[in-house]
């Protein structure tokens, strides 16, 4: 039966784990399940600009012993030239499964449901799950585990942040979150969250205080205050978040072996200072890395 993989919660937190230690086992042996996806094609359909998740995808599925063929947004216009079913249909045809990168969650929701083949989402408006995946798996390396682990998410309540809260909701790792009001995550995926966090364990917190969601923190994770498509608000958002910039002076209330994370690009000056970002704590290109293993073994999960 084919699987999508749309929603971080489209795997259970037992799977999560699964899919983490196969991006372990593949990590450490680049030449493993080399012929997983012999014969098959992928579609990479892309609405929007990316380095990481084309880069890392393609690579991927090359070192798996598959092909994928690159779609810009100038070929498709997703909605506009062409109908999202008709080209979920259309594609089904041809390739064995599509990574999509599109501006709305809905777009992925419609790819995955008129599709024959699995759908994979590489960043929506709402989720980037593949991210999150590679950010729970980038703790795991580094501190040896996930559970007993406080994560401080500091800066906008974006689709980075929905993903990594459902996703540690799901394997029990505890996650607070700190934006200003007007930035606040989803309260119907908050609420979710909260819901997933009392079977496993985890508390997952909103709250408008960065020193309170850093402090004893084993992991600082910042993303850009301004992400693509809202560069029109610059000006007010710099403002907004004047306050919740990652610098040396919130990073020392954090537990003193703390990691440091960003999903880039970054701007160094704006969420976070140079002195974090390329200091002795930050582990950004690791978890960059790690965003190739984690995405081969949901790639494996899903073609079997």
């Amino acid at each position: 039966m084919k699987r999508n993989f749309v929603n971080i919660e489209d795997f259970s937190g037992e799977e999560i784990l699964q899919l983490l230690e196969l991006a372990k086992k593949l990590k450490a042996n680049r030449k493993l399940h080399s012929q997983a996806l012999e014969g098959k094609t992928f579609a990479l359909l892309f609405t929007k600009p990316s380095n990481r998740t084309r880069v890392s995808f393609e690579v991927g599925i090359h070192q798996l012993g598959g092909n994928c063929i690159y779609l810009s947004p100038r070929e498709i216009q997703l909605g506009e030239r062409e109908s999202v079913s008709d080209v979920a249909g259309t594609l089904s045809r041809f390739v064995d499964g599509i990574v999509a990168r599109t501006d709305t969650h809905k777009d992925v929701e419609d790819l995955a449901r008129f599709s024959s083949v699995p759908v994979i989402n590489g960043l929506s408006d709402e989720q980037h799950p593949c991210q999150a995946l590679a950010d729970l798996f980038s703790i795991k390396e580094k501190l040896g585990k996930l559970k007993g682990i406080t994560l401080a998410f500091v800066g906008d309540g974006n689709n980075v942040c929905h993903s990594l809260m459902l996703g540690s909701a799901l394997v029990g790792l505890q996650m607070r979150i700190a934006t200003p009001k007007a930035y606040a995550p989803d309260p119907s995926i908050l609420k979710k969250c909260q819901q997933l966090g009392q079977r496993s364990g985890a508390e997952i917190a909103w709250m408008e205080s960065p020193a309170e969601a850093v402090k004893d923190a084993h992991v600082i994770y910042a993303d850009t205050f301004v992400s693509m498509g809202q560069e029109a608000e610059m000006k007010k958002r710099l403002k907004d978040f004047k306050k919740f910039q990652i610098n040396s002076g919130l990073a020392k209330l954090a537990d003193k072996n703390f990691i440091f994370m960003h999903c880039l690009p970054a701007h160094r000056g704006q969420e976070v200072t140079e002195k974090i970002i390329d200091g002795k704590h930050s582990i950004i290109f690791d978890q960059a890395e790690n965003r190739l293993h984690v995405q081969k073994a949901i790639l494996i999960r899903l073609m079997q």
